[in-house]
């Protein structure tokens, strides 16, 4: 058969010759697989939806609900009909479908028809093609991201070794190869497992910047209490660091006996000689044995090493002391009572020694844990590998590159499971959630204290819960957009179960075990994506919908950003529905439950109304069919064309409005 090319060349949208032509020209690398035409214009193909609010499903005060959002429904939709912020978001952060061969679906038919509702069927790992798909569902998904980031917008995305090559060569096509910020390597699991291969305990983040040259990362927050110098420390300010890890080596998992109290520290917990010694999961790092000494010694102390049986290392126990396992009391130990009267005179000097021992929670000085001095100059100065990163202890180097952030640093999968049951209970056999750590990390780094967060993978909630945890410790104002379909081919949408349950108990600090916790506050809207909108579907809406339409769609240049309008309920008005941030009302003129009004004398008069019953002061924002008496108070709004400029149903749009010439 003969090859046309010129045929073949035809077929090219403009924007495809042209890297094309790149491409030949630099002898770039490019990704090619079956069907990447087609999924190189999927998302222009999609339209948007009909979104419903669910009341009862809303969280928080009305001015809170109106700042976040949690959308059910397929996240390609979503992302498009979330048109009012296109080129807003700060930060995507999200955790894909790994296509393991147990969560990830793909529909044949999204390539004729992206709209088409149905999941399709989980991809085995048995599929020949299952790359092919994976790419082609997530080719689309990654151009939709990029278009909603700010030009200083950062997507970060969890991924396993599975994909990540596929996704890293996407990532360099559509965000561009000088736009890498980070390939992050963390720390899911610190139990390696046995077998005759690599046992997999890292998982990886790609980092990239819509422009790399416009992103900025912000310094994460030092822990400084404890920091002001409390002991006149020559050097100035301090950190108090953890001298411990979370990996048994039986050799460096001795016990510190404190000077103050004559308790035993290990690694892992005090032993207060109450029969119960802490398990050993953990060991001392940063010093050596002989470091530990010397340091001790200027509390005025001296210190031997002893083996207690305790089937750890040799312990470092103050001198002429008869401490044991059992039957000891240190409390009348004169050795203890002669370190303690030494140890509180040399605390009271100031100037610490560089290990030095915390309060206890009872603010006894001294009786706490064993803690050391790092300080901040010297962190500051570069003295700490940039590849080996600690959230409590560094600010953020100047070029990341490719790091490695160990589990103490940005928890591990065991721990983000526990943080769900905790929340939500057991039970929820959902199993591919992420520590809150690690997701807290990246938002403080790549989103601002007042930005936006988006989640287009929202699975459990783990994103728009670190925000709401942020938010509360750090006194931030940044707002997340969740969008999760969850899983109804299995009769469980657990967008409106397990993901709004999470959020719903880390703003009111409900817990399954009745025992509340901390309350983070704030709150979220539920959001469910309908049908496809038109403009014979907006003037045929029912007014509850149109409502929801106008509230959840509208937007205004100078506010694009701006949280969504806050419904006002109310028997009595007729046509007042809502008020923005600035406290502008919003007013629908529908003609007693039958078609979509008109702004004329009357229903002007009825809006000044129900805008002085309110307390509204002008401008009045009115939505109607027509506008047939004009006033300096209102902005009119004409239906449907406002709307669906609103969804970017307009001719200048480029997802929402493709030319299927191309």
């Amino acid at each position: 058969m003969e090859f046309d090319v010129d045929a073949e060349l035809s077929k090219l949208t403009r924007d495809e010759l042209e890297r094309l032509a790149k491409s030949m020209m630099t002898s770039g690398v490019a990704l090619s697989f079956h069907g990447r035409r087609s999924a190189m214009q999927i998302a222009k193909r999609v339209r948007p939806r009909q979104t419903r609010r669910e009341p009862r499903l809303n969280v928080g005060t009305p001015e809170d609900q109106a700042r976040n959002m949690l959308i059910e429904g397929e996240n390609l939709q979503a992302m498009v009909t979330l048109y009012k912020y296109r080129g807003q978001v700060d930060l995507i952060v999200t955790d894909p479908p790994y296509n393991t061969g147990q969560y990830f679906r793909y529909n044949d038919r999204w390539d004729n028809d992206p709209n088409d509702p149905d999941l399709g069927t989980i991809v085995s790992n048995e599929d020949g093609s299952k790359h092919t798909k994976w790419i082609k569902a997530m080719m689309p998904r990654l151009q939709i991201m990029k278009a909603m980031l700010k030009p200083s917008g950062v997507v970060a995305i969890c991924i396993d070794d599975n994909e990540l090559f596929h996704l890293g060569m996407m990532m360099d096509e559509v965000f561009g190869e000088n736009n890498r910020v980070a390939i992050i390597n963390w720390q899911k699991a610190y139990s390696p497992k046995g077998g005759n291969s690599i046992s997999k305990t890292t998982d990886y983040v790609l980092v990239y910047a819509k422009d790399k040259d416009l992103s900025r990362m912000q310094l994460l927050p030092i822990d400084r209490s404890g920091t002001k110098n409390i002991d006149g420390d020559d050097g100035g300010d301090w950190i108090p660091t953890d001298p411990t890890a979370r990996q048994h080596r039986a050799a460096t998992a001795y016990a510190i006996q404190s000077p103050f109290t004559g308790h035993l520290h290990y690694p892992n917990g005090e032993y207060a000689f109450d029969g119960q010694l802490p398990e050993p999961r953990s060991h001392w790092v940063n010093f050596t044995k002989e470091e530990v000494i010397k340091y001790l010694a200027e509390w005025g102390v001296k210190y031997v090493e002893r083996d207690l049986g305790d089937g750890r290392g040799n312990a470092l126990v103050i001198a002429d002391s008869d401490v044991a396992l059992e039957g000891y009391r240190p409390d009348r130990d004169p050795a203890v009572q002669r370190a303690a009267q030494l140890a509180t005179k040399r605390r009271q000097k100031g100037n610490w020694p560089k290990l030095f021992f915390r309060d206890d929670k009872n603010r006894r000085p001294g009786a706490g844990r064993p803690r050391l001095k790092t300080p901040i100059d010297a962190v500051r100065a570069g003295m700490i590998p940039t590849t080996f990163w600690d959230e409590d202890l560094y600010e953020s180097p100047i070029d990341i590159g490719s790091v490695t952030w160990p589990h103490a640093q940005s928890g591990h999968s065991d721990m983000a499971r526990k943080e769900l049951d905790a929340i939500v209970g057991k039970g929820h056999a959902f199993d591919t959630v992420k520590p809150l750590r690690l997701l807290k990390k990246i938002i403080q780094i790549w989103c601002p204290p007042e930005g936006l967060v988006l989640d287009p993978y929202a699975g459990s909630g783990s994103t728009g819960h670190a925000v709401l945890e942020l938010n509360h410790d750090l006194g931030s104002s940044r707002r997340f957009i969740l969008i999760e379909q969850g899983a109804p081919e299995n009769g469980d949408k657990y967008a409106r179960t397990l993901t709004w349950q999470r959020l719903k108990n880390a703003v009111t600090g409900e817990r399954p075990t009745g025992k509340p916790a901390t309350a983070l506050g704030g709150g979220f809207e539920y959001r469910l994506l309908t049908k496809t909108i038109d403009a014979k579907t907006v003037l045929t809406m029912q007014r509850d919908e149109l409502i929801d339409v106008v509230l959840t769609s509208h937007w205004e240049t100078h506010k694009r950003s701006a949280p969504s309008l806050t419904r006002v309920d109310g028997v009595d008005y007729q046509y007042l529905v809502g008020k923005d941030q600035n406290g502008e009302g919003y007013f629908l003129i529908w003609d007693n439950g039958g078609p979509v009004g008109s702004l004329n004398r009357d229903t002007y008069k009825q809006v000044v109304s129900e805008a002085k019953k309110a307390g509204l002061e002008p401008p009045f924002h009115v939505y109607a069919r027509y506008e047939l008496f004009q006033s300096s108070n209102v902005r009119f709004w004409k239906i449907p064309d406002k709307i669906l400029a609103d969804l970017g149903l307009t001719d200048n749009d480029e997802f929402n409005n493709s030319d299927d010439s191309e």
